[in-house]
């Protein structure tokens, strides 16, 4: 797909792994400009890395600003579509090409998507630890930073008929944490199987939590649909989907309340906008999954304000994931806007994506960036459970 004379045309397309687990790409063009995405896929940065050989051969001459073309080009002529992989490279490189277009024509992302519903964006962040205080603890850390709501985990270990005390423990948290006055997300992390799940959900139900994150495996959609027949929890799900043919089949079936597609697993800014789009079709919200870096923040931040079935973003300040110090702003030189007030972060007015990348830094960081691999958690019995 060549350009033609005196188009911008794309000359280099580089990747660049980084701590804690993140994969920058950036996009150079004939007239100087530069666009920068995130491909992150945690702990499959070498799979993706290699995804985007092909990604090159096709397109190092193209011209920059058919998106669309080449999104249609990379997900239909590789024949075999879809997938982490795959859909993760192509997202890195959308989002570039929308960072270019943006600072080429100088607006932010979202006057190209139609100009924004919204001027601020609600948003939550990870709380951790097994222990209420330890959950506390950190949830004061959070509304310190400016957060009104958190998220975190139901349970480290649920097997498919497990001891009631555990459901107990989960319930004794969460209510913990929501005497602080947030608002509390609880991620099951398709770590329960159905009849503990069920259980989890009714008991749940008077803390009226924000929503019930992956309550089961995407894998399993049938009883998907059971459970939400038999609670009034929001369902959250969508981080393992990664197309519109993917979230089709919760859509039709009505079983979740909430998308979380994840803007660099989902195809990009190009995609994760039609699968919003859907989404809104069937009176479902949209909350991006986002404990990625500043690149994918800053893409989903643009499609937030654009969306208007948005609800709330996540996102991973001061989240280390034991790789040191790096983390969502340790890349920027603009980290001010992500400066949270009221629970919010403002409009980013900035042309592209917004986002001013110490470029530098990650060159030398990315020489000698350790791979992160997946932590292997197993039960009591020493059966692995799910990450």
């Amino acid at each position: 797909m060549p350009a033609s004379a005196g188009q911008s045309r794309i000359i280099r397309i580089e990747t660049f792994p980084v701590p804690p687990r993140w994969l920058f790409v950036r996009v150079e063009t004939s007239d100087g400009l530069v666009g920068w995405g995130e491909g992150s896929l945690e702990g499959h940065t070498e799979a993706v890395e290699g995804a985007y050989a092909s990604l090159r051969d096709r397109f190092i001459g193209a011209d920059a600003d058919r998106i669309e073309d080449m999104w249609q080009v990379s997900f239909r002529l590789g024949f075999y579509r879809g997938g982490p992989v795959l859909m993760s490279a192509l997202s890195g490189l959308d989002q570039a090409l929308w960072d270019i277009k943006g600072k080429r024509l100088g607006v932010p992302v979202y006057q190209l998507l139609g100009g924004r519903v919204r001027d601020r964006v609600s948003v939550y962040a990870w709380v951790g630890g097994d222990r209420p205080s330890d959950l506390v603890h950190g949830a004061k850390a959070r509304i310190a930073q400016g957060f009104k709501a958190v998220k975190m985990n139901a349970t480290g270990d649920l097997g498919w008929v497990s001891s009631p005390k555990v459901l107990d423990q989960v319930t004794e948290r969460v209510a913990e944490v929501k005497s602080l006055g947030i608002d509390v997300g609880v991620d099951f992390h398709g770590r329960l199987h159905k009849p503990m799940a069920k259980q989890l959900a009714r008991i749940l139900e008077p803390l009226r939590p924000l929503f019930i994150e992956e309550p089961l495996l995407s894998e399993h959609p049938e009883a998907i649909k059971q459970l939400s027949l038999l609670t009034t929890i929001p369902i959250a799900l969508g981080e393992r989907l990664y197309s519109r043919w993917d979230v089709k089949t919760f859509l039709e079936a009505a079983s979740i309340d909430i998308l979380q597609l994840d803007v660099s697993h989902a195809g990009g800014l190009s995609e994760s906008r039609r699968m919003a789009a859907m989404a809104e079709a069937y009176d479902v919200a949209l909350a991006p999954h986002c404990p990625l870096g500043p690149l994918a923040l800053g893409a989903c931040i643009q499609l937030a304000l654009t969306s208007p079935n948005f609800v709330i973003q996540e996102m991973s300040l001061g989240i280390h994931y034991n790789s040191g110090e790096h983390d969502l702003l340790t890349y920027l030189l603009n980290p001010e806007v992500f400066d949270i007030k009221d629970g919010m972060v403002e409009a980013n007015l900035r042309p592209g994506l917004g986002i001013d990348v110490n470029e530098a830094l990650v060159r030398e960081i990315s020489r000698d960036c350790p791979p992160w691999r997946n932590p292997a958690w197993r039960g009591p019995d020493g059966h692995v459970r799910e990450w």
